[in-house]
């Protein structure tokens, strides 16, 4: 298969596809084993939600591709995959980034060996497929710092059980590091006392929980939200709940991570702060902030919940640029020469 056989992949009907309940049409047409192993990958092999959907989209992004060129599931031809990786485009058209195109090369490399697993292909057309090679010592998502943050806080107006809310999502992602899908699956339950401290439970990634203690300002600012919705004795309501269309009312049901992420970017937008940070940012913000105090890197470690120290890292947003002092120091010298700065 050469280049020149290549249909350029476009984004036909992926949107329809994704939301679909059957699988596409090259899954569908192939064996029942195939269909068994389709099911099973997006259904029990992939235990976070998000990921699911990133996998699922990698995916189906593939297949329809294989559509587009004509190929049976079980016929895809060697090359075809590496291809696929090296010219992999955005929605907008656009290259993808290295660490897109890992993301997508993992996706299909697993759905395929779950293929073969089941008998539905001989060959995973996937295995052989080295993707871009992806180092960083830093994180790209973008921080704030502690003041921005206090002044997002201070901004919301709290006359109104949605402000409260509001208030008590963002206190919790400043100062627990919590992921916004960890906070957004909490439940009345999770919020609860030992009778000395108060803690948060968290579901967070690979089905781990976790318990972090409340400091006093944000065990209030919890409460406060509490004490305006009315308690409960169904420890498994939502402990934050989505609002009712534009109203200032709550729905019963629960806020939806994508939910959080809109209403991070219109409180952003409000305080006047840069929208292009996200609920991610505040885990950088806040790991930036404990190593700039001299907090060890482990105890921080800790607090995101990262296995491996060198993750931590890249939520280390502290000056790291080379200065000019630093090179000033070099004793290198052309004998004979002056410093042209000295002169």
């Amino acid at each position: 298969m050469s280049d020149h056989d290549i249909i350029p992949h476009h984004d036909r009907a992926l949107s329809a596809s994704l939301d679909a309940a059957e699988p596409p049409a090259i899954v569908a047409q192939a064996s029942v084993n195939a269909q068994f192993a389709y099911a099973e990958f997006f259904g029990d092999q992939i235990g976070n939600d998000y990921t699911r959907k990133a996998y699922r989209f990698a995916v189906h992004r593939f297949l329809l591709w294989c559509e587009d060129q004509g190929f049976e599931l079980a016929r895809i031809p060697p090359g075809s995959v590496g291809h696929y990786i090296r010219t992999l485009t955005t929605t907008e058209g656009k290259p993808a980034s290295k660490p897109t195109c890992k993301l997508h090369l993992a996706a299909i490399r697993k759905f395929f060996d779950v293929m073969v697993q089941r008998h539905a292909i001989v060959l995973n057309p996937a295995a052989a497929v080295r993707g871009p090679k992806v180092s960083s010592v830093t994180g790209k998502t973008p921080a704030t710092d502690p003041a921005s943050a206090g002044l997002l806080l201070r901004s919301i107006d709290v006359s109104n059980v949605v402000g409260l809310r509001d208030r008590a999502i963002l206190a919790i992602m400043m100062y627990t590091a919590a992921r916004v899908g960890a906070v957004a699956k909490l439940r009345r339950r999770d919020f609860y006392t030992d009778g000395r401290q108060w803690y948060l439970r968290f579901d967070e990634k690979g089905g781990r929980q976790r318990d972090i203690p409340c400091r006093h300002d944000l065990q209030g600012y919890i409460q406060a939200y509490i004490d305006a919705i009315g308690d409960s004795v169904d420890g498994n309501e939502p402990l934050f709940r989505s609002v009712r269309g534009r109203t200032r009312t709550l729905a019963v049901w629960a806020c939806q991570a994508k939910d959080i992420h809109r209403m991070v970017k219109r409180r952003l937008k409000s305080a006047g702060l840069p929208t292009i940070l996200t609920c991610h940012s505040f885990r950088a913000t806040t790991a930036t902030d404990l190593l700039d105090q001299g907090v060890p890197i482990e105890d921080v470690q800790e607090l995101l919940g990262h296995a491996d120290p060198r993750t931590t890292r890249l939520y280390d947003r502290r000056d790291r640029k080379v200065t000019r002092n630093i090179v000033e120091r070099i004793s290198i010298k052309v004998e004979g020469s002056s410093n042209p700065t000295q002169s």
